[in-house]
């Protein structure tokens, strides 16, 4: 069966999921509405829309003039396996000691390092991206530092795999927290799958606002691998359930917005200790200061 997208984008939120809602009313309808920020400081909202047979055009260009958006772009995707096509692309990937793979890839597990498996279906922080290598690279590099974490929580987790990288080095047990109860669900079969279960504990939260985060805070250790809006809104939590010389590693952030990130948390008293760049994405490594 085809798939159709219908793509746009327009200023602002509020606008943006108005129009997302609006949509959702055309016939035939959508069998997927997506409303996302554009993280280039452009102000700009994407609304991704997704349909089982062609869709309206003529309604989408109506609705694209009544909510001041560019008109839709509407394409025809061709039939794709992409977990099958995930798995011939995304070859594994070493950051320091950690080799992230896939199942279909567990014949090149290297003797000397620390594996994490990530399934191809679940492929939102398998490593690949710049942001997940980063931090990846962050941990390895603070525990070759000396560094040893006896408290550390993964803020917005996604997979959990860098909940699971800390959990494979250092003893104690790790809090992994997303907002989303999808990605709790993928990421408790991650950490099955590794065998991490009782050292990776995955629980919905939005930021630190769940029992088991309170019981646990201050950390050592916080990763927070999200994107720049909510790192902002997160710095004050982030100063108040980080120990003194406590460290933050932050990432979700485009090199143009790094500075801005920093120069937040350094008002809440969170410093930079370490600035990685990766293609376009940056890692920033920051400690509480006293």
């Amino acid at each position: 069966m085809p798939t159709f997208t219908a793509l746009t984008t327009l200023n602002g939120k509020h606008a943006a999921e108005a129009l997302g809602d609006a949509v959702e009313a055309l016939a035939p309808e959508p069998s997927g509405v997506g409303v996302f920020e554009i993280e280039d400081d452009s102000g700009l909202w994407e609304v991704a829309c997704y349909f089982d047979e062609a869709p309206d055009e003529a309604g989408l260009a109506l609705l694209a003039t009544i909510h001041d958006a560019r008109p839709f772009a509407v394409s025809e995707l061709p039939e794709t396996d992409w977990v099958a096509k995930v798995r011939r692309e995304l070859s594994p990937v070493e950051a320091g000691r950690f080799f992230v793979y896939g199942s279909h890839d567990a014949d090149r597990v290297p003797a000397e390092c620390e594996p994490l498996l990530i399934e191809a279906a679940m492929a939102f922080g398998t490593g690949h991206h710049g942001t997940t290598l980063g931090c990846l690279r962050a941990l390895d590099r603070l525990d070759r530092e000396g560094m040893t974490g006896r408290n550390v929580a993964d803020i917005g987790c996604g997979t959990a795999v860098l909940a699971m990288a800390a959990a494979r080095i250092w003893p104690n047990p790790v809090l992994a927290a997303d907002i989303d109860p999808v990605a709790v669900e993928v990421a408790q079969a991650n950490v099955a799958a590794n065998g991490l279960e009782g050292r990776v504990i995955c629980i919905e939260a939005a930021g630190f606002d769940a029992p088991q985060l309170r019981a646990a805070a201050p950390f050592d250790l916080v990763f927070a691998n999200i994107l720049k809006g909510p790192l902002i809104e997160l710095a004050p939590d982030m100063a108040a359930n980080l120990v003194e010389g406590g460290y933050a590693i932050l990432s979700g952030i485009l090199t143009g917005q790094a500075d801005e990130v920093a120069a937040v948390y350094a008002r809440c008293g969170i410093n930079l200790a370490h600035r990685a760049d990766i293609g376009e994405w940056s890692t920033l490594t920051m400690v509480r200061s006293g």
